[in-house]
């Protein structure tokens, strides 16, 4: 089989939707993070580090406890 008709079958036995990617995404949680340097003549100037954390809000908030 040829490659162009693999990933044809991949493609067209795929089932699940963006919703059900972002929905596992959140319910996992995932980190991304990133670096940014700006400068001129080889003279850093800015330094930017950035980290985000995506998750569901019911995974960072502590639970309740029932009486």
């Amino acid at each position: 089989m040829r490659r162009e008709e693999q990933a044809m079958q991949i493609l067209e036995d795929a089932d699940q939707s963006l919703l059900d990617i972002i929905d596992h995404v959140l319910n996992k949680g995932v980190v991304v993070s990133g670096e940014v340097m700006l400068g001129v003549a080889g003279v850093d100037l800015v330094y930017l580090r950035l980290s985000a954390v995506l998750c569901a809000a019911a995974r960072v908030q502590p639970r309740s406890r029932k009486k």
